[in-house]
């Protein structure tokens, strides 16, 4: 009886509940490759977990909000919020069922960014101790010409989203991840404390984007193809994860993407832990 009392008692903050439930397990069932069938250019799955946050996005800005008095109603409206925010915040771009051409379209948006990140890379070397820099340089030597080739590969797939491509697609963002990946290790043995800082926030502005263009590039590939892009990656994130920066992962995102900086954050942890599990 308490519970359907309470539920009686409190009915927006239950159907907050439910909706969260509802986008949590959607959440779940699209990393598992669950999709319950097609539903336009997306997945039923996908469709279900964008209606509850939709619909827990509008439960959270109910105009009731502001004829309530002070006190405890304005509380649990603040509550709802947060709990809505949290909920809105679980969905990656895999999760909101995106049309191919809409994800392409994303990663050829963030290489400008990545163009402009590996030219920080270049220029980092003159913040540094001379008895560093050839060993940030030897670390970072690859990052033009594959980012060059990602970018390319990126127009090229959104010019004609075929298959091939995307398989070119899928190895070039896993060559420069791993490029990355590599080079923040060996920039971690630099000893100079304010050469190491420059070097690895530095490698660290490439990696965030690669994270986010790997993220989308998996978004559009089969289990199968993540599969084989997780088996090329000899270093993994859980590696390199201690060093970095995640307050300047999330500026970047925030800053693509013009949203908070929290909403960022939170996408940014949940992108390195989906990468995580699949391999990466």
């Amino acid at each position: 009886m308490n519970l359907i009392s309470n539920i009686w008692n409190h009915p927006k903050t239950s159907v907050a509940g439910l909706l969260i439930a509802v986008a949590s397990v959607a959440a779940t069932l699209s990393q598992q490759g669950v999709s319950l069938g097609k539903a336009g250019t997306g997945t039923v799955v996908s469709l279900i977990g964008a209606l509850a946050t939709a619909l827990l996005g509008l439960l959270a800005k109910d105009p009731e909000a502001a004829s309530q008095p002070l006190g405890k109603p304005a509380s649990q409206q603040a509550k709802l919020g947060a709990w809505a925010m949290i909920a809105l915040l679980l969905p990656l771009p895999w999760m909101q069922g995106c049309t191919v051409q809409g994800v392409a379209q994303d990663i050829v948006n963030w290489t400008p960014a990545l163009q402009s990140a590996v030219a920080t890379v270049d220029s980092t070397g003159a913040l540094l101790a001379p008895a560093d820099a050839p060993v940030f340089f030897a670390a970072t030597v690859g990052f033009d010409m594959a980012s060059n080739l990602l970018v390319a590969q990126a127009k090229a797939y959104l010019a004609n989203p075929s298959a091939g491509i995307l398989a070119q697609l899928q190895t070039g963002v896993v060559t420069l991840q791993q490029q990355v990946n590599t080079a923040t290790l060996q920039a971690v043995h630099i000893v100079n404390p304010a050469s190491q800082q420059h070097s690895i926030a530095a490698i660290q502005g490439v990696g965030t984007i690669v994270s986010a263009i790997l993220a989308l590039v998996a978004s559009i590939s089969s289990k199968a193809a993540v599969a084989k892009m997780s088996a090329q990656t000899g270093v993994k994130l859980a590696a390199v994860e201690p060093y970095l920066d995640r307050s300047l992962s999330a500026q970047i995102v925030a800053a693509h993407y013009n949203e908070p900086v929290e909403l960022a954050r939170a996408q940014v942890a949940q992108a390195e832990r989906m990468q995580i599990q699949a391999g990466f």
